[in-house]
């Protein structure tokens, strides 16, 4: 069985400052038509810093498409051409004051494939140096330190249900068991 779908037509319904969403019309694998609505994104980075061995930055903002506030890892949007190391670089240092010695490339993620084209890439930041917070203008945050064992009892009993947040918590720990 063949799993692809041909895209017939591509119409842009939503120009928007972070996201584009398209309706494409498409011939599926067995000749039937459908569409499909997609949400293009440029992407972005998320960064699993380590003060040392057990202690982790997490931060603390509200989210307006939940209507909570929640913990999760440093992360931010990739701004157009921007290499997603940089980027890394830049949001640590904008959300949580920190500098890293070590990076570490940790792969990435498709957020949600079945309507969104958004991959984030993450990154293990280690050997940090505190130099000063500087959050984008309109970003209301604040870096907190957990224990490890902390952040993996949040994630167990749900009080952290962010999915790069746990992805990036789920690939660092693999790299650093080897």
């Amino acid at each position: 069985m063949e799993f692809t779908e041909k895209t017939l037509n591509s119409q842009m319904v939503y120009d928007g400052k972070i996201v584009k969403v398209y309706r494409d019309n498409v011939e599926l694998a067995d000749g039937h038509k459908s569409f499909r609505e997609v949400v293009r994104h440029s992407g972005g980075v998320v960064i699993v810093a380590f003060r040392d061995e057990n202690t982790i930055l997490l931060v603390k903002q509200y989210r307006y498409p939940i209507a909570k506030t929640v913990l999760e890892l440093p992360a931010g949007k990739l701004e157009k051409g921007e290499d997603p190391f940089e980027a890394a670089k830049r949001e640590l240092e904008e959300e949580t004051g920190y500098c890293a010695n070590k990076w570490t490339d940790l792969g990435y993620i498709n957020t949600s494939p079945g309507f969104s084209d958004e991959k984030l890439y993450l990154y293990l930041a280690q050997d940090l140096e505190f130099t000063q917070c500087h959050p984008d203008e309109g970003e209301i945050i604040q870096a907190f330190e957990y224990k490890y064992e902390d952040v993996l009892e949040m994630i167990e009993n749900g009080e952290i249900s962010d999915a790069k947040t746990i992805c990036g918590i789920m690939r660092a720990d693999m790299k650093r068991v080897k």
